[in-house]
């Protein structure tokens, strides 16, 4: 494999998708998913990539699956759940199945594929939110846990500082399946307009991916022209 390899969690649609497709052109890609049928329809579509189907809240079958890679290069955590509701109103098994994914799993799979990371002096970019940096009424749970994948990011960084650069990526509103869910019940009808495209948020990926050895993006913040933080 003369290409590097970048696994892409939740690399089948959205913001992870876009990923991809840019990194695509001149990395291996193996696409994360929960689906094996679309994982695979995804590859198909790359000039060189691999599904990688996986139940990222199943620490066994993680834990297996990342027996197989002895090789990797980015490790990029795209995939993630929304949630909205009042803290009056979600209960805690609300709170385990947000923070499971967007915060647990995230640690588990980076923990597994340190040692190949650090072989390759490879690289992490963790996909966070505008809501890492600011809650808002009926938010708290999604931005707890992007505060929480902040907090992981910044303390992996210094650990792994000289062996594995860390970015965390923060968009504002994206237009993606999630965004409109969320956005379902609110006051204002949907516009994408008024939201980033998920190929603006891969092009920051690459940007970061792409620095030069020496440098390391570590924080960076898009969010669209028009518009609230989120």
């Amino acid at each position: 494999m003369d290409r590097p390899i970048a696994l892409i969690t939740g690399g089948t649609r959205g913001i992870g998708r876009a990923i991809a497709d840019s990194l695509g052109v001149d990395h291996h890609i193996l696409v994360g998913g929960t689906h094996a049928d679309l994982a695979a329809r995804v590859a198909a579509d790359l000039p060189s990539a691999e599904p990688w189907p996986i139940d990222l809240t199943d620490p066994d079958a993680v834990a297996a699956a990342c027996e197989q890679i002895d090789r990797l290069d980015v490790l990029i955590h795209s995939a993630g759940l929304g949630a909205r509701g009042t803290v009056a109103d979600l209960p805690r098994t609300e709170w385990r199945r947000v923070f499971e994914l967007n915060v647990f799993a995230v640690a588990d799979l980076t923990r597994a594929l340190l040692p190949a990371l650090r072989a390759a002096h490879g690289q992490v970019v963790m996909i966070n939110s505008g809501a890492g940096f600011v809650s808002s009424p009926g938010g708290s749970l999604y931005a707890a846990s992007k505060f929480a994948l902040r907090a992981l990011a910044d303390g992996l960084r210094e650990e792994e500082r000289g062996r594995v650069r860390v970015t965390s990526i923060h968009p504002g509103r994206v237009d993606t399946d999630m965004q409109r869910e969320l956005q379902a019940s609110g006051e204002r009808p949907y516009d994408p307009a008024d939201h980033l495209t998920p190929h603006s948020v891969a092009a920051t990926v690459r940007a970061a991916i792409d620095a030069s050895p020496e440098a390391m993006v570590e924080t960076l913040s898009i969010r669209p022209v028009v518009g609230p933080l989120r």
